[in-house]
């Protein structure tokens, strides 16, 4: 019964999306003198601490969720969430043509704890939810222009059709053999700030689990529902497994600035240059000093 009703919920939940918040590998033309691969042998490096990390420059992480037109029954908010297809790839050309190359998490974490180089103008792009335009529209859109990209999976809805259709477990594993990375963003879009004692079963350990039996590949990264962290539990993450999570574009936690990296959302609103603007705007800011 309570999964039959979660299902039911899950395309009504998926229409708030995670900007609905409360409170609100291989790179494109990468320089042959950057290293590319992830940090193998840590047994001599010292991890950065987290003020070290706070000190480090932001990398742009972009968040989508439906790619696709407008529908009359969209209601005015859900127009952040919901991109169209061709604006979709006039922004994506647009950060291709403007010098940036993609880079996935495992280099992003090397970066921020391992002090290991990026390519030139690093960006990440991240997609949540599962919606299959996500596969059939933006993985393709991606890979023309040289990027790739982070699918984090709500794992109730893999394989749903209806209103919204979802993807499959073989076009997740496709994702992932082509060197996309899949990651975790529970089973149905639970407020982590709301997470039960059950929960860490229910909408962490299973769906990593599911996700790992798919793809064959650990499960090493998390997007909170809505971008809703909670700092008392941030440091269970990693009991799970995770090296990093991802929140929307609130405050840092000053202790676990890895489990709240964050990320903006390109809105379906947005111009190429209001997008170009507010990457700016949000990732150039000043460092926090290492104390």
């Amino acid at each position: 019964m309570r999964v039959n009703l979660l299902l039911a919920l899950a395309p009504a939940l998926l229409l708030f999306s995670c900007h609905s918040n409360p409170q609100e590998n291989n790179s494109k033309t990468t320089s042959a003198n950057v290293d590319t691969t992830t940090v193998k042998d840590r047994s001599n490096i010292k991890p950065a601490s987290a003020q070290e990390i706070l000190a480090k420059k932001e990398v742009p992480v972009l968040c989508y969720h439906q790619i696709r037109n407008w529908l009359p029954t969209d209601g005015k908010r859900a127009h952040d969430d919901i991109i169209a297809p061709d604006r979709f790839e006039s922004h994506v050309k647009m950060l291709a043509d403007s010098g940036y190359n993609s880079i996935l998490p495992d280099q992003l974490y090397d970066y921020l704890v391992f002090d290991k180089k990026l390519p030139e103008k690093p960006i990440m792009f991240t997609f949540d939810d599962t919606d299959l335009d996500q596969f059939t529209i933006a993985a393709p859109t991606l890979k023309k222009y040289g990027f790739k990209g982070v699918y984090f999976i709500m794992t109730v809805a893999i394989g749903k059709k209806g209103r919204i259709a979802y993807m499959n477990k073989a076009q997740i594993k496709q994702l992932s053999d082509e060197g996309n990375t899949i990651a975790s963003h529970t089973y149905d879009h639970k407020n982590f700030a709301d997470f039960t004692a059950e929960d860490w079963k229910t909408q962490i350990e299973e769906p990593n689990k599911k996700l790992e039996d798919i793809t064959g590949k650990k499960i090493e990264y998390f997007a909170y529902p809505y971008g809703v962290s909670k700092s008392s539990t941030l440091h269970k993450l990693k009991d799970y497994g995770f090296k990093a999570a991802f929140i929307l574009s609130t405050q840092r936690d000053e202790n676990y600035p890895l489990f709240t990296i964050r990320r903006i959302i390109d809105p379906g609103t947005y111009t190429a240059k209001n997008l170009y603007n507010s990457i700016n705007k949000s990732f150039n800011k000043k460092p926090v000093s290492a104390k």
